[in-house]
């Protein structure tokens, strides 16, 4: 949409030599000579920027600059006077004014005051609708609205209200544990204990302590009985992050409980009936792992009753602006910050890094980009040096473009598109059907056709 400026100055000769500069910008310029007039304007046309004499009869530019901001703040105004003092300038910034330039005018002094001033609407208003879609977000914690991360939610939402165990798979940082709990919280138990494990972190013996408790004297330092995590998560919800890192004598006491809902506490003989439902989480391949050994396969169908691919952000299209801002508001209030949003060049980098951290790069990015940032607005100098190269490298790639040789056919091009996202998504072809919106039985008869193809 073309931008309209409004001129006022009681000089015609200001008003026209205005006007023809910045009309030859491409921009829509109407003209008035009074402060009352263009108010009337204002409140009958949209009006993007004013430029405005400073001393007119009737309203002076300052009372009309007032008046300009009491009705619409989103306006920007420039002042223009042949009587400039330090005081004048100083009292038109503090009543809001974006820029203060000196008469007679020059072309170019005029173009640039302009264009920074549109620039900086522009950012206001792009920032003012990514905190609105954050905040219109269904979930706090879950924030996006890619067709990637809605088709995982609709699933989980689905799946919630059941018992049924759910295995969700993605790589590290993608929010899987935000993801079970809002499993948790959409379950038929949401009053019911959430007891998240990593079952990554702790060295066997610990861990099986930790998932199923001991009895006194079990080991060194067991001094009274403990209740484990499956026990403290009956009648609710337990996650089982990093399930790909257990031995196989977890695996084995795992197994047990999704088979008869009993544990039994290390160094004890009696059995603990639990109602618990089972969430697992992991970024490994659990399908090799049992291929190779390394993972139980009556585990892994036991998990795998409903298997969820979660996104890594990069397939999130769109998500990362959201996201940004979600991250700004939360660490600009933890530090104590004003900060109004991020500069065209910071959301284009942010836009273009690969993400191989996911959110909780993104995330970490933010935090360091909120604590080292110097002024309201974070630009590409405050993100990580990683984040900023991502810029340069997406404009050194779009430069190649996507080619296509002449003569190719729409089967070809069909069958690189699809296996070009198959390799973004893993190999997922599930994920990779929902990012190409088309159904799963169409990969398979495409790769099918591109494969007789070849031969």
């Amino acid at each position: 949409m073309t931008q309209h400026i409004l001129v006022v100055d009681d000089e015609s000769g200001i008003r026209d030599s205005v006007q023809k500069i910045l009309e030859r910008e491409g921009l829509i310029v109407t003209v008035t000579d009074s402060g009352p007039m263009a108010l009337d304007l204002v409140r009958s046309q949209r009006i993007d920027l004013i430029l405005s004499d400073v001393m007119m009869p009737k309203m002076s530019g300052v009372e009309l600059l007032r008046a300009v901001k009491a009705i619409s703040p989103s306006i920007e105004v420039v002042m223009m006077t042949a009587f400039g003092t330090v005081e004048n300038a100083v009292e038109c910034m503090r009543e809001g004014a974006y820029d203060f330039i000196p008469k007679p005018l020059k072309r170019a002094v005029v173009v640039s005051s302009v264009k920074r001033a549109l620039e900086r609407q522009g950012l206001i208003l792009e920032n003012r609708v990514l905190r609105e879609a954050v905040q219109a977000s269904t979930d706090s914690e879950i924030i996006g609205s890619s067709t990637a991360l809605k088709a995982t939610l609709d699933t989980l939402g689905q799946a919630a209200p059941s018992l049924a165990t759910i295995l969700l798979v993605g790589e590290s940082g993608t929010g899987k544990e935000l993801l079970a709990r809002r499993v948790h919280r959409g379950s038929d138990r949401p009053s019911g204990p959430y007891v998240a494990v990593n079952c990554g972190a702790l060295p066997e013996s610990l861990l099986e302590s930790e998932l199923f408790g001991h009895e006194k004297g079990a080991f060194t330092g067991a001094t009274a009985r403990r209740e484990g995590r499956f026990e403290r998560a009956s009648g609710g919800t337990i996650l089982l992050d990093e399930i790909g890192e257990t031995t196989a004598a977890v695996q084995v006491r795992l197994l047990r409980v999704l088979q008869e809902g009993e544990i039994e506490r290390v160094g004890g003989e009696d059995t603990v009936k639990v109602d618990v439902r089972v969430i697992a989480a992991t970024n490994r391949n659990l399908e090799e792992d049992v291929r190779e050994g390394r993972f139980r396969e009556d585990l892994y169908y036991r998990l795998n009753v409903i298997r969820v691919s979660v996104p890594p952000l990069r397939l999130r299209y769109g998500d990362v602006p959201l996201l940004a801002q979600h991250f700004l508001s939360r660490f600009a209030a933890k530090n104590k910050k004003s900060l109004r949003g991020f500069s065209e060049a910071a959301l284009k980098a942010l836009d273009a890094h690969a993400w191989p951290g996911n959110v909780r790069e993104l995330e970490n990015g933010i935090e360091r980009a909120v604590v080292l940032c110097k002024s309201d607005v974070i630009s590409v100098d405050d993100l990580p040096e990683t984040i900023r190269d991502a810029a340069h490298r997406e404009r050194r790639s779009d430069s190649h473009g996507y080619y296509v040789p002449f003569g190719t056919t729409l089967d070809a091009i069909e069958g690189r598109l699809i296996r070009e996202t198959l390799e973004r998504c893993g190999g997922d072809k599930k994920t990779a059907a929902r990012l190409l919106g088309i159904a799963t039985r169409t990969i398979y008869r495409k790769l099918g056709e591109a494969k007789e193809g070849d031969d």
